[in-house]
């Protein structure tokens, strides 16, 4: 089948996330821990990002949305910088909006433009769609549909996530690829009989921290999005 549309990853693929948290927590910190690692906290961050939503799709516990499950995560986070006492409700709310906040990897908002010229768009992500929004207009992402976790209520990568996306656009799983720096992303995706394309992020959490190219068979590899944009032919 000709692929119509592309659906993307986010956090990572297409957002500079350990950057962004990064420097949010950085600012928002710097009253109670001038000293603070900011890329070293949004590791340790993201690193209870699957281990909170595992729950959820095990059937263990209802869906429930990125925010709260970054709140929740974000105490033992604190909690091991000996900050759960000092750090106010005002300033742990602002943190988990720092998610909002993230900036798309330069070539992004331009090699997205160029896509959307021959392809129809959308995130496949597990933000919801609020957090989806945000991203899109602090990122001039320009998405045909904006769809969220909540459509599927579950998390990838379950099965769910991807066929609610590829039946909300009206199509056949064949007509649409799926694009992600993560090859894990990837595999399940393509176990639904999406198309894939791999995007590199070598960078995503730190020099040397990503996936330079696919750790599994993959119908198209790039280097960046604009790779991915001319090898595709647009523009």
């Amino acid at each position: 089948m000709a692929i119509q549309a592309l659906i993307f990853d986010v956090f990572g693929t297409l957002l500079d996330w350990h950057g962004g948290v990064a420097r949010e927590a950085a600012r928002i910190l710097a009253p109670f821990r001038p000293d603070l690692d900011g890329g070293a906290f949004a590791r340790a961050w993201r690193d209870r990002y699957q281990p909170g939503m595992e729950p959820i799709r095990q059937g263990a516990r209802p869906y429930t949305d990125l925010d709260t499950l970054h709140a929740e995560s974000l105490e033992s986070v604190l909690a091991g910088l000996n900050l759960a006492d000092s750090v106010p409700d005002a300033a742990r709310h602002d943190l988990v909006l720092s998610w909002h906040r993230l900036d798309a990897w330069p070539e992004v908002p331009d090699a997205l433009a160029r896509l959307r010229e021959k392809y129809v768009l959308a995130p496949c992500s597990n933000a919801h769609v609020r957090l989806a929004i945000a991203h899109a207009r602090r990122n001039r992402l320009p998405w045909d549909a904006v769809l969220g976790a909540e459509f599927a209520q579950d998390y990838k990568p379950k099965p769910a996530v991807y066929l609610r996306a590829v039946e909300a656009l009206r199509l056949q799983p064949g007509e649409v690829m799926m694009v992600a720096a993560h090859s894990s992303d990837l595999a399940a995706a393509a176990a639904c009989g999406l198309a894939t394309a791999h995007v590199a992020r070598p960078g995503e959490s730190g020099p040397g921290t990503g996936e330079p190219a696919p750790l599994v068979p993959v119908d198209m590899a790039a280097a960046d999005l604009a790779d991915l944009a001319g090898k595709l032919g647009c523009g």
